[in-house]
């Protein structure tokens, strides 16, 4: 697996690649002696970008490693805009199923950031979020996206 990492203002993220997707980011720095690709070098320069605020919208290829469910929840999470969010009930309403399966789902994106997980909320809260810094982490990176007014 090739990975790269970069600082970010929610930490280092480190991007793997397999087989021509991206399939993980990670809290963490790329371990030393492996060695990044074309791919997660322009993973990190759309991570820049993205942080820069010259970005709304990933392009990447994504690989998610799940079951069918997992892989519905999270092309539901990737296709909200950024600066908008929606309800774990919501989503549950769109795939037929129920919310707290739907927050599973969340909490086990293997690609979080890139996939947004972090726009998925609670109907009476913030919910969770599985990335280093839990739900302060989430409120940075809805902050950064323009969302902070729902979080009033």
């Amino acid at each position: 697996m090739a990975e790269a990492s970069l600082e970010t203002p929610v930490g280092t993220l480190c991007v793997g690649e397999q087989d021509g997707a991206i399939v993980r980011l990670t809290w963490q720095a790329a371990p030393a002696g492996v060695a990044g690709s074309a791919l997660t070098a322009e993973a990190l320069a759309q991570l820049r970008a993205y942080f820069a605020h010259e970005l709304t919208a990933f392009d990447l290829p994504l690989a998610v490693a799940g079951s069918d469910f997992q892989c519905a929840v999270c092309a539901a999470m990737s296709a909200i805009p950024l600066g908008e969010t929606r309800t774990y009930g919501e989503i549950a309403k769109d795939l037929g199923a129920a919310a707290q399966p739907v927050g599973n789902a969340c909490g086990a994106n293997p690609i979080p950031v890139i996939i947004p997980c972090h726009r998925v909320l609670g109907a009476s809260g913030l919910g969770g979020f599985s990335g280093a810094g839990g739900v302060e982490t989430k409120v940075a990176l809805l902050r950064h996206e323009g969302a902070a007014g729902l979080l009033i």
